[in-house]
């Protein structure tokens, strides 16, 4: 079987150069759905128009909903590559593998171009002529070599324009008192010294401790033999720290034990990538990936080494995978540019590195198999419990649920909650909230007639049916048992919407009643069906009560305040919206509430001594 190809497709497909390039599949509405690189465009395009037959399920899905493409010839495969990656990048495309949750390691930047440059810890390495130094594998040992660093050098960590002029009387920061800046601020160093000092870091950074190590044990000597004993702790202690630093340094600069080793489990709709680490020998760090989708393991591992290596700088000589990969040489050509020599990419087949790609492939398989027994419980507490429910209720499944909830105080502050769970899983965007316009006093059956028909009444004049009061709700659930499903009917009907599926659920027993079923319906305790419904209707009564709860507290802060001189309506909304609530006004000191805007300082201390006094 072929697919049929419209005239403006069949002429692009013929005009198609033989030059390397990457190539863009787009949808009727134009969106990118899938981008690859071809060494011939022309012969790669022309395959994905072929007999579907042979072709994987999903290539085939693919090929039926491209309307067109687009290409951008390269001068090289190699070229054609680094493009491919970066349009992934961008585009994210429905039909190409994708990364997840990758991971952006941290690095130290260091901007050259600043006269006073300060250190700043960055998940992104940009050409910008900055000085990059990583990646780091894991946080805390970023933070203790930063620590470190402002021990050992007095460099700023503030984000102060030091291009500006210092102003007049300009005082130093903490640092500069605790000796961990040399207050550039304020114009107590020179760019000469402090670049002195940014050296110093660079070669700290870049792994050469000995002319540092010699000159801190020289200075330490030198204040000894001059009986300055304070200094010289100091300096013993920096020469401590440096060694300490020394030893933990490895991150990011690759030597010939260095090596990163990959291998990935595949699951029927995601694949899991196992990463190790080895630094120095040694296993330092392991990582784990998902990657969106994939045939094979070699697929997969392909599209992760472009998409992981794109934005790194520090590429060890040897990279062992779990499978032999087609672009093999291609992508070492690629990785050996950005390192700066050249790199391997290697399938072991004994020895320790088979052992430790063997390791990571088991890794990987354990964590997918957790994944899909989380996934698996996750769906049969939320779809799998909406289609149970649906079959008990004879409603079908019910992907759409809402819950009402009625919350007052002996009848006053009275208001209203719809709680929405959209495929088993609580759908926030769509919680909605009522206050009690109608009613007075504590009838929960009135409140509830009052507060569906206002519902379904805006769900009648809504242009979106799709979302909000416009969606059509699978099940209604009202907070209750007999009388409060009655009252809810009654309103169904007088509105033409009595085949609305409706329940009540009881408290007390959990019971969930039927219109017009005497006997109610009880689940198992322990049924999923019976843990959403309930899930639900818990849902709606804590949301109920907060903003009841809100209501109530707004109200006293009013009342409160209206006993105050010189408080009216304008300056309560500035003095709530100020400190939040009554207990945040009673703390407040006069300088405080005058401090506020629109509140004068005779107001201030009216409110504080109504307070306080």
């Amino acid at each position: 079987m072929e697919r049929l190809l419209n005239k403006e497709l069949e002429e692009k497909i013929r005009t198609l150069p033989k030059d390397p390039g990457v190539y863009l599949m787009k949808d009727r509405e134009g969106n990118v759905i899938y981008v690859g690189k071809a060494r011939n465009l022309s012969n790669r395009v022309r395959q994905y128009f072929g007999a579907l037959s042979g072709k994987q399920a999903k290539v085939a899905a693919m090929v039926q909903h491209i309307h067109t493409f687009d290409y951008i010839i390269a001068d090289s495969e190699k070229e054609a590559l680094i493009l491919e990656c970066n349009l992934i990048k961008k585009y994210q495309p429905y039909y190409n593998i994708l990364l997840r949750d990758d991971k952006h390691f941290p690095y130290v930047r260091i901007d050259l171009k600043q006269d006073y440059p300060r250190i700043e810890i960055v998940r992104k390495v940009e050409r910008d002529g900055a000085k990059y130094f990583g990646p780091y594998l894991a946080a805390h040992s970023i933070r203790d070599l930063m620590d470190a660093v402002y021990k050992l050098f007095p460099l700023r960590s503030c984000k102060k324009d030091i291009q500006l002029p210092p102003r007049k009387n300009a005082r130093p920061c903490l640092n500069y008192q605790m000796g961990r800046c040399a207050g550039p601020c304020c114009g107590l160093v020179s760019k000469e010294e402090y670049a002195k000092t940014v050296k110093e870091v660079i070669d700290l950074l870049s792994g050469k401790y000995k002319a540092l190590e010699a000159e801190l044990k020289k200075q330490m000597e030198e204040a000894a033999e001059k009986l300055d004993f304070e200094r010289a702790a100091s300096l013993r202690d920096k020469i401590v720290i440096l060694k300490k630093v020394a030893e933990r340094q490895k991150a990011g600069f690759p030597d010939l034990n260095d090596k990163d080793l990959f291998a990935a489990a595949m699951g029927e709709r995601e694949a899991i990538v196992q990463a190790f680490f080895v630094r120095k020998g040694k296993l330092s760090e392991a990582q784990r990936f998902t990657m969106s989708d994939g045939s094979s393991e070699a697929e997969v591992l392909d599209s992760f080494l472009k998409l992981y290596y794109m934005d790194k700088t520090a590429i060890p000589k040897k990279i062992y995978v779990g499978a032999e990969l087609e672009d093999t040489a291609l992508l070492e050509e690629w990785l050996s540019d950005i390192r700066g020599s050249k790199v391997e990419i290697v399938r072991p087949q004994r020895g320790d590195n088979k052992k430790l790609v063997d390791m990571a492939r088991r890794n990987a398989l354990e964590a997918l198999k957790r994944k899909e027994q989380s996934a698996k419980r996750d769906y049969e507490r939320t779809v799998g419990a909406a289609k149970g429910l649906g079959d008990i209720l004879g409603t079908g499944y019910i992907r759409r649920m809402e819950c009402y909830d009625i919350s007052n105080t002996q009848g006053t502050d009275s208001v209203a909650s719809m709680v929405v769970f959209t495929d088993g899983k609580p759908d926030k965007k769509e919680y909605r909230r009522f206050r009690i316009k109608t009613v007075e006093g504590a009838n929960d059956f009135a409140s509830m007639a009052e507060v569906l028909t206002r519902r379904l009444l805006r769900g009648f004049a809504a242009t979106d049916k799709e979302h909000g009061f416009g969606a059509v709700p699978d099940l209604i659930i009202v907070d209750g048992g007999k009388g409060q499903l009655s009252s809810a009917v009654s309103v169904l009907e007088s509105l033409g919407l009595e085949d609305m599926n409706i329940v009540g659920l009881a408290k007390r027993e959990e019971e969930i009643f039927l219109p017009g079923e005497s006997e109610p319906i009880v689940l198992a305790k322990n049924a999923p069906e019976l843990r959403l419904i309930t899930a639900i209707r818990d849902e709606a009564h804590r949301f109920a009560i907060t903003y009841h709860r809100a209501l109530r507290q707004n109200r006293t802060l009013a009342s409160e305040l209206d006993r105050i001189a010189g408080v009216g309506n304008k300056r309560k909304l500035l003095l709530l919206e100020a400190f939040g609530d009554l207990e945040g006004i009673r703390g407040a000191s006069v300088e405080e509430l005058s401090a506020v805007k629109g509140v004068d300082i005779r107001t201030a201390r009216a409110v504080y001594q109504y307070f306080h006094e």
